[in-house]
């Protein structure tokens, strides 16, 4: 069984989400748009709208046509997933080019799929966002940031010379015609908590706050999402803030 709850805010310095969220059916989605005029929100919305479609409509139609061609050699789950992503970032590309007030648009995605009625879980990443497993009282991060600082680091002389850069994206939906990104499966155990997360939490809270956090009001999901964002805001609130929590139980 899977139980679920999500939140996104504004923070405190911004004067639009750009952030979007998506839980239902076992699918959970955390964007996080960038852009001037709005770009951002309209990034981000129609990257969700592109990833849960296709997924909805992949789960309803065995015989749907795929897009991108279908690779034996992954699990099925695996094959949905990766084609939403590459239809979301065409959709999100082709709209950037579209019209100037949408130029150099895009998101960071964070997407998990809970298969039905087994303990697996299908995710992927764009970006900064990010995933984390909660188990036993440990958290760990499934993603790895796509950003410069990554990309840089271990080729730099010192972390001042990777700091002026560090969260620079290295990749993000839309933003290219393609995008490359990595595919992941994860075997759930009972009482496993998963945390996707926009890197407005991330960067006001520490990995241990959040399990603090998380730990504490693991009985009530939502509860646990508004006092993430709460505790966001406490510390700055300097971006967007989106969390989704999702708990399976055997």
């Amino acid at each position: 069984m899977v139980s679920f709850a999500g939140h996104t805010d504004i923070g405190r310095r911004r004067p639009l989400n750009e952030d979007s969220i998506y839980a239902e059916d076992g699918v959970f989605l955390v964007c996080d748009g960038m852009g001037g005029h709005k770009a951002g929100e309209v990034a981000s919305k129609l990257a969700v709208e592109a990833i849960a479609g296709f997924l909805r409509r992949s789960a309803e139609d065995p015989e749907m046509t795929w897009p991108y061609g279908y690779d034996p050699g992954l699990p099925h789950d695996a094959n949905r997933l990766s084609t939403a992503i590459k239809l979301a970032n065409r959709v999100v590309f082709r709209k950037s080019v579209s019209e100037d007030d949408y130029t150099g648009m895009g998101t960071t995605v964070v997407a998990a799929m809970v298969a039905p009625g087994r303990p697996h879980m299908t995710y992927a990443h764009v970006g900064d966002s990010r995933i984390y497993r909660i188990q036993s009282g440990a958290m760990l991060q499934l993603t790895r940031d796509d950003t410069w600082a990554n990309l840089q680091l271990a080729h730099a002389d010192d972390d001042e010379a990777v700091a002026p850069m560090r969260n620079v994206l290295t990749k993000a939906l839309g933003a290219r015609e393609e995008v490359d990104f990595s595919l992941n499966g994860l075997a759930l155990a009972d009482g496993d908590l998963i945390l996707l997360c926009s890197d407005g939490l991330t960067n006001m809270l520490s990995d241990a706050r959040i399990l603090e956090t998380v730990t504490r009001d693991s009985g009530d999901l939502d509860a646990a999402c508004r006092h993430l964002t709460f505790s966001a805001n406490e510390e700055g609130g300097r971006d967007n803030i989106s969390v989704v929590l999702v708990r399976y139980t055997a």
